[in-house]
């Protein structure tokens, strides 16, 4: 019998979908980025990375796709920006979970120093 508060396997493959579309550090750094400094064009994404124009263009093709940036067209200029504001905040948490794993790490290593060293 299935619970009505288990996640239907539509929503689960749409869940996994978004995070696959997270899962490149080019596109992370492109997320960090534009979480930081609002919306950006290809060239300015490209120069603030250090990342050659058509690879932040592939990746931000694929972030746009997956509904994670809007493109938004001046002129001749196309800025690209996060499409909610909470992926700031998913990134933030990203990035705390990833400072306790780390700090965890680092306390492990400087006992197994102080033991075996």
């Amino acid at each position: 019998m299935s619970s009505r508060f288990e996640p239907s396997p539509e929503l689960q493959t749409l869940k996994a979908e978004f995070f696959r579309a997270l899962a490149h550090p080019a596109r992370i750094r492109l997320l960090e980025v534009l979480a930081a400094s609002g919306a950006q064009n290809v060239q300015a994404l490209s120069a603030r990375l250090g990342i050659d124009q058509p690879i932040v263009s592939q990746q931000l093709a694929k972030l746009r796709t997956s509904g994670i940036v809007t493109a938004v067209k001046s002129g001749t200029t196309v800025s690209y920006a996060l499409a909610d504001p909470l992926l700031k905040d998913l990134l933030h948490v990203a990035k705390d979970i990833l400072n306790r794993r780390l700090t965890g790490a680092q306390v492990l290593l400087r006992e197994l120093r102080r033991h075996h060293g």
